[in-house]
């Protein structure tokens, strides 16, 4: 289903080294020249989104559901709209050609293949990145933003904040193998982060994340010190200060209040995927529907896409930003493999102390949400903190304008 294609691709790659702030030196470095990295291409075969094609036209659909809107999950009538779009219209090789314009490549890291993005920027100054998607996301979330970090003047910003952007699969996801054996935690995929990096050539870097991106980020908070620089994360994972219970923000009350909704109306995928991940991949990995449907529920319920009363998440994405996310899942068969991170690290988060700089940007429709004091807890050395108007879950992808800001506003600080 998928090809690599081995070539001479030369980049720029550049070693920045931290001393009381960043200073950067230039180096000319070929990636494929190292064993464990090679270019890569995406190509999915014809055959693959024929079966699919078949697949969606001999759904046995279920009966409707007894309520109105969303409550008992993703509406008959809004599957069956979405799955004949998804047939008569999307064109998944669009979406192709648009991760192909990017260099994607392979890295053989702790015996997994991990497929990134690597967009460096034409600017000397430019700062590494590191930036890690979660479930159920993919690298599509980021579409919107790694032209605009790597060439900020291009779309109206600041060539000093340019980036050099690393965009990894996380194991198990998209593009990237799946693990075989027990032990991928976010504590492991933080340190392959970091051995990623090291081969890339930078000697000191910054990391974001969200969803299990931030957990990852977080990790690498922990024990990539001596490279990561600074972290940026938009799902800080903080425990509730219970020194704060008898005189809470309207912030926190509202953080304890999504916290109680999560729990009692929106965790089953969580509870199912974290215990029984084998018994729902059969379903997911037969049913493009079912996979679909799995996924875009979470669209609706994470995403800040209520509009003139009404919520629906093609208020903030298309149909086919919602499909091609579907599709890195679809097409890797990745049901399965992606559900067991949360298997491996769900139910046993890692709250350890973080030292190193930290940005937070807080959205309002994000599902976990902490105040400054809250996190202050965790996190010693807060950097940047932002408590944001709009935007939820999928900040990258909901509010790429924002979202650049935020990343660029906070590591501004470690230039």
């Amino acid at each position: 289903m998928l090809q690599t294609y081995v070539g001479k691709h030369d980049i720029f790659t550049r070693v920045p080294h931290l001393v009381s702030s960043f200073t950067h030196s230039m180096i000319l470095r070929d990636i494929t020249m190292t064993e464990s990295i090679r270019p890569f291409q995406i190509a999915i075969e014809d055959t693959a989104l024929e079966d699919l094609h078949k697949r969606i036209s001999s759904t046995r659909w279920p009966d409707s559901e007894t309520c109105k809107g969303w409550d008992q999950g993703m509406p008959l009538e809004y599957s069956r709209e979405l799955a004949q779009y998804w047939v008569k219209d999307y064109d998944w090789r669009r979406c192709e050609t648009m991760l192909n314009n990017w260099p994607n490549y392979m890295a053989s890291i702790d015996g997994q293949d991990i497929h990134f993005i690597h967009r460096t920027s034409t600017h000397a100054n430019a700062l590494p990145l590191i930036i890690s998607h979660g479930w159920p996301g993919s690298v599509i979330e980021f579409h919107k933003i790694i032209d605009a970090l790597a060439q900020p003047e291009q779309y109206g910003g600041d060539p000093a904040d340019a980036f050099h952007v690393v965009a990894p699969s996380l194991p198990g996801f998209g593009f990237s193998s799946k693990p075989t054996t027990t032990g991928t935690k976010v504590e492991k995929i933080g340190a392959m982060w970091g051995k990623l990096m090291a081969e890339l050539g930078y000697a000191s870097y910054v990391a974001q994340g969200g969803d299990w991106g931030s957990m990852v980020t977080q990790s690498m908070g922990q024990t990539e010190t001596k490279h990561c620089a600074g972290i940026h994360i938009n799902m800080p994972i903080v425990a509730p200060d219970p020194e704060t219970m008898n005189d809470l923000t309207p912030l926190e009350q509202s953080a304890l209040e999504g916290m109680a909704f999560y729990n009692e109306h929106d965790s089953g995928y969580s509870k199912q995927q974290s215990t029984r991940p084998q018994t729902i991949s059969y379903g997911l990995a037969d049913s493009p529907v079912g996979q679909m449907a799995w996924i875009v529920e979470k669209f609706y319920a994470w995403t800040d896409c209520e509009k003139n009363g009404v919520k629906h998440p093609e208020n903030v994405l298309s149909k086919d930003e919602l499909l091609d996310n579907v599709m890195l899942y679809w097409l890797n068969n990745c049901a399965g493999s992606s559900a067991r991170l949360y298997w491996e690290s769900f139910n046993q988060p890692n709250l350890a102390p973080i030292d190193m700089p930290v940005g937070c940007s807080i959205f309002p429709c994000e599902i976990f949400r902490s105040s400054r004091r809250w996190a202050e807890k965790r996190f010693s050395n807060i950097v940047h903190w932002n408590e944001l108007e709009k935007g939820g879950h999928f900040a990258a992808f909901e509010q790429p304008q924002i979202f650049i800001k935020e990343v660029s506003d906070c590591f501004r600080k470690l230039r």
